[in-house]
């Protein structure tokens, strides 16, 4: 029993870590690495370190960054494409008004932006009765 309990935490430590942490970038969803990549053309703004502490700009995220989040500011040109999360639904043939969930998180406005650089892995599942589009930052 002891083998089993010590597996599942040793693969549970592990997926938590595999994951890549999320950040925002002039209200665009991105990841810490990505945004790091970037260099001097974007630099740290802020980190909050809880949904309490948000500004009003990111209250809509709260459900979502619960431990906090890190805010970049982009200098310079990034080169990162970027896309509406309306827009991914559509092109998974998914109602455009749809939640997305990116890493387990589920952002439930559609008109949210991400950096596409972040996906890593999409797929189509159904999710309480809706075709739903979910991201993964890691394969």
């Amino acid at each position: 029993m002891k083998k089993l309990l010590y597996s599942f935490l040793i693969l549970s430590s592990a997926t938590l870590f595999a994951q890549k942490k999320l950040a925002v970038a002039d209200n665009m969803i991105g990841t810490e690495d990505l945004f790091k990549s970037a260099g001097s053309r974007i630099q740290v703004l802020k980190t909050y370190n809880s949904a309490a502490s948000l500004p009003a700009n990111l209250k809509k995220y709260s459900s979502v960054f619960t431990n906090g989040v890190t805010v970049y500011k982009i200098n310079k040109s990034i080169g990162f494409d970027k896309m509406a999360l309306a827009q991914l639904n559509q092109q998974s043939d998914i109602p455009a008004d749809n939640s997305v969930f990116i890493d387990g998180y589920e952002f439930t406005d559609s008109s949210t932006k991400i950096f596409t650089a972040i996906i890593a892995k999409s797929e189509k599942k159904d999710y309480n009765g809706k075709s739903t589009l979910f991201i993964y930052t890691t394969k």
